[in-house]
């Protein structure tokens, strides 16, 4: 024992203790204080600007979630919003977590491991090796970005990352992170950066694609592939010997992955469908991601040819092209413009949506309303001569005259005396109200009425109601609204009436028959072609069992071009852009039921030739047919069986020269008989056509309502 230790007083126990407990009083008061001020300073940092954080580039998406169009951010900046799941190859995934947060799924958004590890690093080789950020401190510096480094700027970092862990996901957090990320200039995002360095998404990246990527934010402007690629290059190669030392990927592929060159210039962001998309986003205002139906693949096929077609036909020519599936009513492709930024064209005008003439794409609709009335017939035989209703007098597009021919010809051959007959006999103001109630707008010029001339282009309608309307054979009847942005709030959309069954199934099948354009296969589709008056529209619209296409060309000013005929310009277009979707021409319906197929001969005697209204020649003995029973515009009340037929209804006939024919909704039902009577099986409750027909062509129609 010392004399130090001798003499030294003994402390007692209890003060010893009491010293112990001061020293740990006032060590908890020292943290206490610690936390306190630390909690108010992190107070005062203010809440988290993520708001502001999740405003990204708006973004129009085809029907598979393909990038149609993105448009820039108020100040420029192209950041295109990311789902890591869903929109990120797992291989840069990969290299991201090993490289920048080993731990990222494991801490609260700051790891003391890491941090450890870096100083440690920066004391034994004076330089930085790898750093101490997780990536939701990095992603704190992009929220709040700090021009310099200091020890507050990366203990703000740490609070605020431990914030984000709180108020956010893991899988928020690194979708956030990698929207954000910056990749030189004006771009922010993996998704944005993969798109302009390698024009793809990242969802299929290659290994030195990836390791690129990985390398770019940790000093985008340095870095950045269009002004200092050889630094970007060595970065990235950087990034590759770190997952060789780490074991992640094998020392061979790093070095295949390294003998890959590293892009040098930016390319450009994806403008597919640039009228929808500008439309969409007008629409639907401050909605960041917009879904439409069109299908990417299509619409990029029908911009090249449409593009490749207007240079073919000469300066100053515009081409629109519509695409539409034929069951749900989902434009696929729509092409305004052959180039969007073509102002000798007119570019940023869409001309599927552009009033013009429509020439004779409007004629079918006028044989299927004489189909459906029942007075005519494909194999009908109808005059092709010179005739004169009032001061007008049609003429056929070549001057000349076929004579007799048969209605299946006057059609495929686009007559217009014929059909100008028939339109004469349909109505011009019926046509008008039954084009209107299946979707087709047409436009008169003012004050005036519809009129005989509307069967030749005498009126103005737009490619996409035109493209509607011809929905209407394929669907067997029924036309639907065309539908383009995916939940729109539209609200439902129920088939709409063009025409019965029988007379859309047998003007799609005159239709397929048309002749097609040199070098075209035959019977693959059918269309129909148009040339508007003084050469200034050309049209060709077509269908199959599957879609409807219409193609129009012309001048958007509306001026002539000289030799523009629908047949030579327009249906090569349709026939090419069926080709270039990709798919298979798909077989029309099959015959309804009660489609009556037959010959001439083999029809009824005043169905194997149309006659004029006027034409009709009789003695005064002689008396036109008349529906006695039912009367026009009755409700009938039919009893039904138990299956959910009706019984037979009577109908009387008084006049009318034998044989007399009987249809019901267009469709041959048979022959009145000696008492001019007949038994007819009404089809079902509601509205039924009526008609007669004697043998000298003249007829009388009731509609009554069964029930």
């Amino acid at each position: 024992m010392s004399v130090v230790e001798t003499i030294a007083p003994t402390v007692p126990p209890k003060r010893r203790w009491r010293r112990i407990n001061l020293i740990a009083a006032v060590s908890a008061a020292m943290i206490l204080l610690l936390v306190g001020v630390f909690a108010a300073w992190a107070i005062s940092l203010g809440p988290l600007p993520l708001a502001q954080a999740r405003q990204v580039s708006t973004t129009v998406l085809d029907r598979n979630g393909k990038l149609l169009r993105a448009y820039a951010m108020a100040d420029g900046r192209w950041r295109l919003p990311v789902d890591a799941k869903k929109d990120v190859d797992p291989v840069y995934l990969k290299l991201l977590f090993a490289y920048e947060d080993k731990r990222f799924y494991s801490h609260d958004g700051v790891d003391p491991w890491a941090l450890g590890r870096a100083a440690l690093q920066l004391l034994t080789r004076d330089h930085i090796v790898s750093g101490g950020s997780t990536i939701t401190m990095q992603l704190a510096r992009l929220l709040e970005p700090r021009r310099k480094r200091s020890v507050h700027a990366k203990l703000r970092q740490m609070v605020r990352a431990i914030e984000i862990e709180h108020e956010l996901s893991k899988g928020q957090i690194l979708d956030l992170y990698l929207t954000l990320a910056p990749y030189g200039g004006n771009l922010e995002g993996i998704r944005a950066a993969s798109i302009a360095y390698f024009g793809k998404e990242p969802k299929r990246l290659t290994l030195a694609e990836a390791a690129l990527l990985v390398a770019l934010p940790q000093s985008p402007e340095n870095r950045r592939l269009d002004r200092h690629p050889h630094k970007a290059r060595l970065a990235r190669d950087r990034v590759l010997d770190r997952m060789v030392e780490d074991g992640q990927i094998s020392a061979e592929d790093a070095v295949a992955a390294k003998a890959v060159p590293v892009p040098r210039l930016r390319q450009s962001i994806p403008i597919l469908a640039p009228h929808s998309a500008d439309r969409a986003v007008s629409t639907l205002k401050g909605i960041p991601v917009i879904s439409l139906t069109l299908d990417a693949n299509v619409q990029r096929a029908i911009e090249a040819l449409a593009r490749d077609r207007a240079i073919a036909l000469g300066p100053n020519i515009s081409v629109g092209i519509l695409v539409v599936d034929n069951a749900s009513g989902d434009v696929l492709a729509r092409v305004g413009s052959p180039d969007y930024f073509d102002a000798h064209r007119a570019g940023q005008v869409d001309m599927t949506r552009a009033v013009r003439s429509p020439g004779s794409t409007l004629k079918p609709f006028i044989y299927g309303l004489a189909f459906e009335d029942g007075f005519v017939h494909p194999e009908s035989l109808i005059d092709d001569r010179p005739i004169r209703f009032g001061d007008y007098a049609p003429q056929d597009f070549d001057m000349t005259f076929q004579g007799t021919v048969p209605v299946r010809k006057a059609l495929q051959l686009s007559l217009n005396v014929p059909a100008i007959a028939l339109l004469d006999r349909v109505g011009a103001s019926r046509l008008a109200s039954r084009l209107k109630q299946a979707g087709g707008n047409l436009v008169l010029p003012k004050d005036e009425v519809p009129g005989l001339a509307m069967g030749l282009g005498g009126v103005g309608i737009t490619l996409q109601d035109l493209v509607q309307l011809y929905l209407g054979f394929p669907r067997l009847g029924t036309t639907r609204p065309l539908r383009e942005i995916v939940d729109a709030g539209d609200g439902p959309r129920d088939p709409l009436r063009l025409m019965d069954q029988a007379a859309a199934w047998q003007v799609g099948n005159v239709l397929m028959g048309t002749p097609p354009p040199e070098n075209a296969p035959q019977r693959r589709i059918a269309f129909k072609t148009g040339t508007s008056y003084g050469y200034r529209d050309a049209w060709s619209v077509g269908f199959d069992g599957r879609m409807t296409i219409g193609v129009w060309v012309g001048r958007p000013d509306g001026a002539p071009v000289p030799g523009l005929v629908g047949r030579t310009a327009a249906a090569p277009i349709l026939f090419d852009a069926f080709a270039r979707t990709g798919k298979l021409p798909m077989p029309l319906p099959r015959p309804p039921k009660g489609v009556l197929i037959a010959s001439n001969a083999g029809l009824p005697l005043p169905l194997r030739r149309f006659r004029p209204l006027g034409e009709l020649v009789r003695t005064g003995s002689e008396q036109a047919p008349h529906i006695q029973f039912p009367l026009n515009g009755s409700r009938i009340d039919v009893s039904g069986s138990s299956e959910g037929n009706f019984s037979a209804m009577p109908v009387k006939i008084a006049g009318g020269v034998p044989p007399m024919t009987m249809l019901v909704n267009g469709m041959a039902a048979g022959q009145i008989d000696s008492r001019r009577q007949r038994l007819v099986n009404p089809p079902g409750p509601g509205f039924v056509r009526l008609t007669v027909i004697d043998a000298t062509g003249a007829a009388d129609t009731v509609v009554v309502r069964i029930q």
